[in-house]
């Protein structure tokens, strides 16, 4: 895989992972409270959002910030969801499937950046 194509593959995973998060709004409107539907709102916006440090390739506290904020909202899943004995449907999985891959597209993007630094240096 060419460094681009991780790029585009990890912004696309997010930007996806953000679109449902933001879909489960509609589809449940009436059956979650407003902190919730403001949680969905919110890290929706945040996942679509992400997509811009990674594409510019900002830095790698960006990269650490996106993995850990994902982390977070895939510990909240566990906790909140199958944690408590609610079933678990097809979006869920498909969300956290698209953020486990937004979290290992990242760590690779560090990875093959740090490589290229030391190599880089190796040369000077």
């Amino acid at each position: 895989m060419t460094a681009k194509t991780i790029l585009y593959a990890a912004a696309a995973s997010t930007l996806i992972a953000g679109v449902l998060h933001l879909a489960i709004v509609p589809m449940f409107f009436t059956q979650m409270s407003a902190d919730i539907t403001i949680f969905f709102i919110v890290s929706g916006l945040a996942q679509i959002f992400w997509v811009i440090p990674v594409i510019k390739r900002w830095s790698n506290p960006w990269y650490y910030v996106g993995i850990g904020g994902t982390v977070i909202l895939i510990i909240m899943y566990l906790i909140a969801v199958p944690g408590s004995g609610y079933p678990v449907n097809q979006l869920d999985i498909a969300i956290e499937l698209f953020q486990v891959a937004f979290i290992i597209l990242c760590s690779i993007i560090i990875v093959k950046d740090r490589t290229a630094s030391r190599l880089h240096k190796r040369s000077i």
